[in-house]
């Protein structure tokens, strides 16, 4: 090969990797991915403390590390977002919107909800973690599902009234890409009873619920919980999507309280919220956890960045679960006797 053509070979691969380098984030591997990423995010965090409005955002800069190496830094505009948590937490949890012209790489990424440690010291970071686990567990069991991605972040306040501080946390799947990566589409607030949506999907996400201990949703009012339909078929009914596990018993955050309608004193005592259902209805959704326990404890016991301590209370946890479903008799009392009537 002599030089000249030698010399053609180079820029041209030069022109690939570094157009490739500045190619816009792929928003569905971005989730699939499982590596962490390092996260520097600037802003101006008392403001974000202590708005009181709802979808206000404001400037921030954000740098990304991702595990290749690849680095990031843009420009993005965050608001905080929730309602407990807004008034009890240190950070409050944020929505990243990365819909931004200073974000021409991170902008295909759309808006994000980032969820935070309510405070800075270890147990909080662990809550966080645990809730990501959560999240882990559900996509095992079920396609349509929120994806979720684990960052380390460093927080700064950009008018210097907080000191710096770095922790955990982690990303949440745009609903719109969970949904056309299921052939579906999304429709915000839509107000449904609980029955009127695809019944096997229903009784899987009321199982896991019970399995985690969680009483937090509700499906007519879209409490921690998305409706998503499909795209080929109008009449098919939708598909209920859960998220938000902090207030479930497998993460047993010291601030979740059981509400006073459900009659438990924590969170931890596992309270079935579906309706009523076959036998066999509850097998044929039964059958897909035992055949992922295994699977589903592998994942917790190899979660190193928790204690060998607090994955042991979340195996034990779920092994009460995996143990009652074994049992046909208290399959019936826990499933069918104990369902929801109205």
């Amino acid at each position: 090969m002599n030089k000249n053509r030698l010399f053609t070979v180079l820029l041209l691969f030069i022109s690939i990797t570094a157009g490739a380098q500045e190619a816009p984030v792929d928003s569905i591997r971005f989730f699939t991915d499982e590596g962490l990423i390092h996260v520097n995010l600037s802003t101006d965090l008392r403001q974000v403390q202590t708005e009181t409005r709802q979808g206000v955002f404001q400037q921030a800069s954000i740098s990304m590390l991702f595990p290749d190496s690849t680095l990031i830094n843009e420009t993005i505009s965050v608001s905080a977002r929730g309602n407990f948590r807004r008034n009890y937490c240190r950070i409050p949890p944020m929505m990243m919107n990365f819909r931004n012209k200073g974000a021409p790489r991170l902008q295909s990424l759309g808006k994000l909800k980032l969820v935070i440690g309510c405070g800075i010291n270890p147990v909080d970071e662990e809550l966080l973690l645990k809730e990501y686990l959560v999240y882990k567990i559900y996509n095992m069991l079920e396609d349509r599902s929120f994806r979720v991605r684990l960052m380390r972040v460093n927080y700064t306040d950009t008018r210097k009234k907080l000191k710096p501080f770095s922790q955990f946390a982690f990303l949440i799947e745009d609903d719109g890409d969970m949904a056309r990566r299921n052939g579906c589409h999304k429709k915000d607030e839509v107000k449904m009873m609980t029955e009127a949506t695809n019944r096997d999907m229903m009784t899987m996400v009321a199982l896991f619920q019970y399995m985690i201990g969680n009483t937090d949703w509700a499906v007519p009012t879209n409490h921690n919980i998305k409706l998503i339909f499909d795209k080929k078929n109008k009449n098919t009914p939708p598909y209920v999507v859960p998220y938000d596990f902090d207030y479930c018993g497998l993460v047993d955050a010291s601030y979740a309280i059981p509400h006073e309608t459900i009659g438990t004193e924590k969170v931890t005592e596992r309270v079935y919220r579906g309706f009523p259902r076959t036998m066999e209805e509850l097998q044929i959704q039964l059958d897909i956890f035992r055949s992922k326990k295994d699977s589903i404890f592998k994942t917790i016991n190899s979660f190193e960045l928790l204690s060998s301590k607090t994955r042991k209370e979340m195996t034990s946890y779920l092994q009460e679960f995996f143990e009652l479903i074994e049992n046909k008799r208290a399959v019936s009392m826990a499933f069918i006797d104990e369902a929801r009537v109205n």
